[in-house]
């Protein structure tokens, strides 16, 4: 019998090959093993919608929300959610970016017609970050953050820096695109306007359609040929159906990345643009009609989650960008033709046929109180999140962006988001204190801390002290406590003072 010699040299590189080989062999399996497959996220954000609209959240609520009550069924709804601030535009963006407003270039209120980005160049946000991990954005209804509008003749748009111009749109260049809006902060597609008293419409960048609204006007505009005209009563469907649309197509085409569906309906604000199935549906007036209506429209989507099978791995959010700006509504209440003043819709009653949209809650939106900037936050996960269970936690809007980073095991870069807080294991039910405090503000400058039970307010006009009060006992904001307590007073301002000053962190 023969035998072989191998040299030194030889034995080694037999020895190379049959290593190369079984790393190769391993290299194979690992490339064939399915990755984990992340959620699909589906983010509702109803557009001052109240604290106690729903009937999950209020027993004596006077507006049918089954659709809702049935998302909070089988879930987690937090009970001590904030804004944090009573308006639009600075929710929004603690939403989107994880950072508090007062953080950005618009200090207070919401921005008028035409204003830029309220995002710096670069800015992480929420749509971005999946974008980033690869998911599929999209994104109907209303932004309200900002965007750069092209005109004819170079100059700021007619009606720049205001809510209402007769000669609004005079000279913007509908032939030509926006930049700076939705699409260049994170959504692939995007389908809605940025902000109402503008009225046009996009379509991704290009400015398509016009809202029909009762209170603003493009009839100064120029070529708008192509401008479709939407009644603000169809405004709704139209969205839900394109929403529904977006479902569908992803599954069609079997994407294999997951997607971000933002659905922000501008419902129930003013005008109360209901159309005329949901009329007299309710007991709660025209306000209950439309908060019905966009209780239906969202069951449609969600109905829609479930009929493509899908249902177990999405997430499902929604929240209120702020409390409602009306205390009472009912039949016998016209609330035909609201404005946006406060002095039209306050005061409650002890008449069993009002609805209360905030509930037993103090104040709405534009206020400090918690009837502005507390608000219905409902998360379900099949598998993940226990279901019909509720949560005390502080949670805001800003921690949306730091938890959700957590879900998909996303690094946040240090100096981003910088005020919001991973709260996935309160969104798995298992009630930590991770957020502490959060800062809440009116539409206007005026500030407020929560921390722990207790909430202290920033005196305002001929206040002296400012206004504390123990949110555990005394959730209506009804006795002021400040002069039984000036230490623990005096400890909040402070710590609200650093905060919004920048000297410290909250976190």
């Amino acid at each position: 019998m023969c035998k072989i010699k191998y040299s030194k040299t030889s034995k080694y590189f037999v020895i190379s090959i049959i290593f190369l080989g079984l790393m190769l062999a391993i290299s194979c399996v690992n490339k064939n093993e399915k990755p984990t497959a992340l959620p699909n996220i589906i983010l509702i954000l109803a557009d001052d919608l109240g604290y106690g609209d729903l009937g999950s959240y209020n027993n004596n609520s006077l507006v049918p929300t089954p659709n809702l009550d049935r998302l909070a069924s089988e879930g987690i709804s937090f009970t001590n959610a904030y804004c944090p601030v009573s308006v639009c535009s600075p929710s929004r963006y603690a939403l989107m970016t994880g950072t508090y407003p007062f953080r950005s270039w618009k200090k207070s209120g919401v921005l008028s017609n035409y204003e830029p980005s309220m995002m710096e160049k670069g800015q992480l946000t929420l749509p971005k970050m999946l974008q980033q991990a690869g998911y599929t954005t999209a994104g109907f209804g209303k932004w309200h953050l900002g965007a750069t509008f092209p005109t004819i003749d170079g100059l700021k748009p007619a009606g720049f820096g205001k809510f209402k111009a007769e000669n609004n749109g005079a000279n913007i260049d509908l032939q030509k695109p926006i930049s700076d809006g939705p699409v260049a902060h994170g959504f692939d597609n995007w389908f809605g306007f940025s902000c109402a008293s503008e009225c046009w419409v996009m379509d991704g960048n290009d400015i398509v359609a016009a809202l029909q609204h009762e209170f603003y006007t493009i009839n100064s505009a120029k070529q708008k040929e192509h401008i479709e005209i939407i009644p603000s009563n169809e405004y709704l469907k139209l969205l839900t159906g394109k929403s529904i649309r977006f479902l569908t197509q992803q599954f069609k085409a079997k994407q294999e990345s997951p997607f971000f569906l933002y659905f922000a309906p501008y419902v129930p604000h003013i005008p109360l643009s209901v159309s005329e199935e949901f009329k007299g549906t309710t007991k709660a007036g025209l306000y209950g009609d439309y908060v019905s209506e966009l209780d239906t429209y969202i069951g449609e989507i969600l109905n829609t989650l479930d009929s493509l099978g899908q249902a177990e791995n999405t997430i499902v959010l929604f929240a209120s960008d702020n409390g409602s700006q009306f205390e009472r509504t009912g039949v016998h209440i016209d609330n035909t033709n609201p404005s946006n003043n406060l002095i039209d819709v306050n005061g409650k009653s002890e008449n069993p046929n009002e609805h209360h949209p905030n509930g037993n809650l103090k104040g709405s939106k534009w206020t400090i109180w918690e009837g502005g900037v507390r608000m219905p936050f409902i998360a379900k996960w099949p598998g993940k999140i226990p279901s019909g269970i509720k949560s005390d936690k502080i949670f805001a809007l800003n921690d949306v962006l730091a938890t959700i980073s957590s879900v998909i095991e996303f690094d946040l870069p240090k100096d981003e988001a910088v005020d919001s807080y991973d709260q996935l294991t309160n969104l798995m039910g298992e009630e930590i204190n991770i957020r502490e405090s959060v800062v809440v503000q009116s539409a206007n400058t005026r500030m407020g801390f929560r921390k722990g039970d207790w909430k202290y307010i920033e005196p305002e006009n001929d206040e002296l002290k400012g206004q504390l009060y123990n949110l555990s006992e005394d959730e209506s904001e009804s006795k002021n406590l400040i002069n039984e307590n000036v230490d623990l007073a005096d400890k909040m301002r402070k710590e609200l003072l650093d905060i919004t000053s920048g000297t410290v962190s909250e976190k």
